[in-house]
């Protein structure tokens, strides 16, 4: 599913995609993966044993037991309790080797995924903090095409020296993959990072609490909730859905180097840019931005992707709530709301000839903010806050509060309904949109991430 393609195009042709592109993902139950598989069924279970069966009643121990046996159409299911690992699969050849701690690496199928899952409501913990290798570790490897991830708690992985920018909690190069209903946490980098790969959907996720004490490039300077740096142009788009990135000590998003096209909707950003201990004191070099939706690290590069985020949140980051990073071609955002930010959008963008100018494609965001806007000149900016001149207050929404953003997510693992920021009903925010393609209620779309019921 691509929605702009990797070249600038013209605002109506890139709204008018939007309906087709970023259409509301269907509902779906709680483990969906459950209602029916369609190969084999396995268990593991961290009480199990690899010399078993592998059977509800007589389960493996082990994920690397479970990849001996599984194709095409298999599930795998894991029990409920904490899998403490405390070595990597291979040793480090140097201190700056990359070593994986669970590798998945057999292929399914478009039509029969390979699916890892949490047995009905249990939930299997995949603690790392014990392993101690000495180099970069990656907690869960995805190199593996078409695999379905889910409901799966992930914690943890370590730096073990300080050569090195950053480890991972979950890394995945393959393409088409799900990861869903995921809480990944406390890692000494990224909670999920996409390095190669295209079409891989995120959903329902949730990555927090991760800080790079250890980084070369100085502490807190990668550890973002999600990073999508896959360089390859042309691959499928990656989605982010339903997502929730928090207390990190980096970005929420990064989307540096993307080279293929990257939607993110219905997510929300918090607190990035800080320490995760709660005292809200800065990393020392954390950038400290919610949704950092592209860019070459200042470079020009061609071809490019446009890379569009609509219907999220940020609040409360250290910098931008949503920035462009220099990207070179203009990124759509669309129906967004940022609050309490150092700034709510910085547009920043580069030229061709690496000259600085506002670069961007916004319709129907929120900004309330003291920090305000930056790089808005040059963009295709209209029917904002900023645009209409809405003076906005406390009361165009039914709440303003920074805090129970974290809740605990729905049944069927979707984000918890909250009164925060969403428009009140008699406030400056309703019908004052335009059409994007997105769905609404009443005479036009109201403004920001959150549309009223009517």
């Amino acid at each position: 599913m691509t929605l702009l393609g990797s070249r600038p195009v013209a605002l109506g042709a890139a709204l008018a995609l939007v309906a087709a592109c970023a259409a509301p993902a269907a509902a779906h139950a709680h483990r969906p993966a459950q209602a029916a598989a369609a190969g084999a069924v396995y268990f593991i279970s961290p009480t199990g044993d690899d010399a078993a069966a592998g059977t509800k009643s007589s389960p493996w121990a082990s994920i690397e037991r479970a990849q001996e046996a599984v194709g095409p159409g298999d599930t795998v299911y894991l029990r409920g309790g904490t899998y403490a690992y405390d070595d990597a699969l291979r040793d480090c050849s140097s201190q700056t080797d990359r070593v994986e701690v669970v590798a998945l690496a057999v292929d399914g199928t478009d039509d029969h995924p390979i699916t890892y899952a949490a047995y009905q409501d249990e939930t299997p913990v995949l603690d790392f903090s014990g392993v101690l290798d000495d180099c970069r570790i990656k907690g869960i490897s995805i190199t593996a095409d078409w695999l379905v991830i889910e409901g799966l708690e992930v914690t943890g992985v370590r730096q073990n020296n300080s050569l090195n920018n950053e480890s991972w909690g979950i890394w995945i190069s393959g393409s088409h993959n799900l990861v869903d209903e995921v809480d990944t946490h406390h890692h000494m980098g990224p909670g999920l990072f996409i390095s190669a790969g295209g079409g891989n959907t995120v959903r329902d996720t949730d990555s927090h609490d991760n800080y790079d004490p250890f980084s070369k490039s100085g502490a807190g300077q990668n550890a973002d909730g999600f990073g999508m740096h896959t360089a390859a142009d042309g691959l499928a788009q990656t989605v982010f859905e339903g997502c929730r990135a928090w207390s990190n000590s980096d970005d929420g998003w990064d989307l540096i180097n993307a080279a293929s096209p990257v939607l993110i909707d219905r997510s929300w950003a918090w607190l990035s840019g800080y320490l995760p201990d709660g005292s809200h004191e800065p990393a020392p070099a954390g950038n400290g931005n919610g949704f950092k939706a592209g860019g070459y690290g200042g470079e020009w590069e061609e071809p490019s992707a446009v890379h569009t985020v609509q219907r999220s949140v940020a609040f409360g980051n250290r910098n931008a709530g949503f920035y462009a990073n220099h990207h070179t071609v203009a990124n759509v955002f669309v129906n967004n709301t940022a609050f309490d930010n150092r700034q709510d959008y910085n547009m920043l963008g580069v030229a061709p000839d690496g000259t600085d100018i506002g670069i961007g494609q916004l319709r129907n965001n929120v900004s309330y903010s003291a920090g305000g806007n930056r790089w808005l000149d040059g963009t295709d900016s209209a029917s904002n806050t900023w645009d209409l001149g809405i003076a906005l207050t406390d009361a165009d929404f039914l709440s303003v509060s920074a805090t129970g953003w974290d809740a605990p997510r729905k049944p069927d693992g979707s984000l918890p309904a909250l009164t925060h920021l969403r428009p009140s009903a008699d406030g400056a925010l309703i019908d004052a949109g335009v059409d994007v393609g997105l769905p609404y209620t009443g005479a036009a779309p109201d403004l920001g991430a959150f549309e009223s019921e009517g």
